[in-house]
């Protein structure tokens, strides 16, 4: 019995925003955006805040689990974009799932949220402390963006994932988690202002550092590439996920995407393109999953898993 992904759920807002959409918004084209990121379109909430989006993503993921809100030990939620200062949106999402047992705190890892909350609840499982713990990534970026920055504001939309940790027949096989403060100018967001990004750097330290980790964890766990059923990295930039991808020896077709739907959604990435590879049948029970991510602060890392 091993830590396991025992129930997954995502939540998208309704409203889409073409890249046609944004031809009208700022200086940019459909081709541009693409060519360089492979962003077609994104999620924008309108009514949902934070919290309602992890919220609908968390219904789904325990009835995907067959438990009820009263059975969750512990709720952990990766956001950039927390619905207040204090207390926590994790605190908010325990009241609004009636999850009266379980203790709930948030984490900010921004990109690397998901896999950070990930190492924390294999941890939890691991040491007995918690027995079902749920893990939510989820943000709200359109309140962040600078809509009149197009080297920006093309990259993110909206949304939330959600899983169900618990005992099962799957296995958190190896993980590594790394971050450089010295670096945070890179990619940051300033207190009530927006994202800021110096892309060209960001670009290659996320392929050099996200190979590295890839490998640490592959090694450490007596696993070659070949033996990888599918990479599920953050969802960034297509072009990064390609050159990750070729750098490791791992067939484009292993790799899975959805960046061209939502775009970069920051935590909520790797929940969502994990739900939609499952739902697709390209995510199966016994397969060996690569996650991976890298995010502001610097923040990085990633994780093999028997799904």
């Amino acid at each position: 019995m091993g830590t396991t992904l025992t129930g997954i759920g995502y939540y998208l807002p309704p409203k889409v925003l073409t890249n046609f959409d944004l031809e009208k918004m700022v200086d940019t084209s459909d081709d541009w955006i693409t060519t360089r990121t492979g962003i077609k379109e994104r999620r924008i909430a309108d009514n949902e805040n934070v919290t309602q989006m992890a919220y609908m993503a968390s219904l789904e993921a325990l009835e995907s689990a067959n438990i009820q809100p009263e059975d969750i030990d512990l709720i952990i939620l990766a956001t950039l974009t927390p619905e207040l200062k204090f207390p926590s949106t994790a605190c908010l999402l325990q009241a609004k799932l009636g999850a009266k047992r379980a203790y709930a705190f948030d984490i900010s890892a921004a990109c690397s949220g998901f896999i950070y909350g990930l190492e924390l609840a294999d941890a939890y499982i691991k040491s007995g402390k918690a027995k079902k713990i749920l893990l939510v990534g989820a943000e709200r970026l359109s309140e962040i963006v600078n809509w009149q920055d197009r080297s920006t504001c093309v990259l993110f939309g909206d949304g939330a994932g959600a899983v169900i940790i618990s005992e099962g027949d799957g296995e958190v096989l190896s993980s590594k988690m790394l971050s450089d403060g010295e670096l945070w100018e890179i990619l940051y967001a300033p207190k009530c202002g927006y994202i800021n990004m110096k892309g060209k750097e960001l670009f290659k330290l996320a392929v050099r550092s996200m190979e590295e980790v890839c490998r640490y964890v592959l090694e450490s766990a007596g696993i070659s590439i070949e033996d990888v059923s599918i990479m599920i990295p953050h969802q960034a930039n297509i072009r990064i996920m390609e050159a990750l991808a070729e750098k490791l020896g791992m067939p484009k077709e292993k790799v899975y995407s959805n960046i061209h739907k939502y775009g970069n959604t920051s935590a909520a990435s790797i929940p969502i393109a994990m739900y939609e590879a499952y739902k697709e049948g390209k995510l199966r029970r016994g397969d060996i999953v690569m996650l991976t991510a890298m995010g502001g602060g610097l923040t990085w890392g990633a994780a093999l898993l028997r799904f």
